[in-house]
């Protein structure tokens, strides 16, 4: 710290009329008046050498939310500008889905075609097909009928030697034929009666399963071509424009939540330890109207040089301890990112 002397030294004794006398007056006054000012200054630089810095220099960080599609495809529409404070479930933009709808289409009648065939099962034959496998069976019993008479006439027939035994035989394998199809009949008409088997029911309706698992994932694939805001909050940045091609994945939107923000500070070793998750602070910026509440929500546990950024005359020490801290809600839209701020205890 500069300081102020002031020296003497002897010399041939004036006159103490002579006006460099040190009794002379004007002399005097002069020497009080360096004396004076060198007490002044010197207890004024003491005083701000030994006062404690104000607060501890920091900035605003905001944590932001890259919103995009997993598919890729032609902008439509962008629902949102830059700067814009949008609310949960508002729509932010559309990509086109000319494929994704086909392919939901093409599923949605894969499942009323799996559907409609496992009714069908359930139910059997349809009543004009059990018609037709009854009158089938009438025919045959009347064919039995006939071949039946016509093989006892022959069997009197060849007991007075009016006919052969060959056409014997013949006409009892004709009765034995028609009447093995009477009964083959009458299966068939039991048969349409009856749903599908149980194994095949079965299998059926895990092909109804598997059809609404797949019109499942086209309507997923459709609704990621139209995205909305899962939280309120604000629109940072629109990188693309209207009918350019986003790849998959890339963002269309992002935003930024209230609950996103915060304050990174630094503070020297000597004052980390008072400092603890949950202790409120106040944020302090320029054109603020008010000082800024806000909670402590971690504390580095290791030092650091001190960023280049806030460096200042009131914080020089090199090694410093990161401290973060969040705005509520509702005072979170006062600070902006990359904003310098000074943080003090409250």
């Amino acid at each position: 710290m500069p300081f102020f002397s002031v020296h003497t030294r002897a010399a041939s004794r004036p006159h103490p009329s002579h006006p460099s006398h040190p009794s002379h007056p004007s002399h005097l006054s002069a020497a009080a008046l360096v004396l004076g000012t060198a007490l002044a200054l010197g207890t004024m630089l003491g005083g701000c050498a030994n006062d404690a810095p104000a607060g501890w220099q920091g900035y605003v960080e905001g944590e932001f939310v890259a919103v995009a599609s997993p598919f890729a495809g032609r902008l439509d529409r962008l629902a949102v500008e830059r700067g814009q404070q949008v609310a949960s479930g508002a729509p932010l933009f559309v990509l086109e889905s000319d494929d994704e709808r086909a392919a939901r289409d093409q599923a949605a009648e894969q499942v009323r075609v799996a559907e409609a065939q496992l009714t069908d099962m359930q139910t059997g034959k349809r009543p004009v097909e059990v018609a037709v496998n009854q009158a089938q069976l009438v025919q045959a019993q009347a064919q039995a009928t006939r071949s039946a008479a016509q093989r006892k006439r022959d069997e009197v027939q060849f007991e007075i030697g009016g006919i052969s035994r060959a056409q014997l035989d013949e006409s009892r394998a004709t009765a034995e034929s028609d009447a093995a199809r009477v009964r083959e009949m009458q299966r068939d008409v039991e048969v349409a009666r009856l749903p599908g088997r149980t194994a095949q029911l079965a299998a059926q309706a895990a092909q109804v399963q598997a059809a609404r698992a797949a019109l499942a994932q086209a309507e997923w694939k459709l609704s990621r071509k139209a995205v909305a805001a899962t939280a309120a909050g604000l629109v940072y940045d629109t990188p693309f424009r209207n009918g350019e091609w986003v790849p998959a994945g890339s963002p269309v939107v992002r935003m930024l939540p209230p609950g996103n923000v915060k304050v990174r500070f630094f503070v020297p070793e000597g004052v980390v330890g008072s400092l603890k998750n949950g202790q409120a602070v106040q944020i302090r910026c320029d054109g603020c109207a008010a000082p800024v509440a806000a909670t402590i929500t971690y504390v580095s546990s290791e030092a650091e040089f001190t960023p280049p950024v806030i460096y200042s005359n009131e914080t020089r020490r090199k090694l410093v301890f990161l401290i973060e801290a969040r705005p509520t809600r509702d005072d979170a839209p006062k600070l902006h990112p990359g904003q310098p701020v000074e943080v003090r205890a409250s």
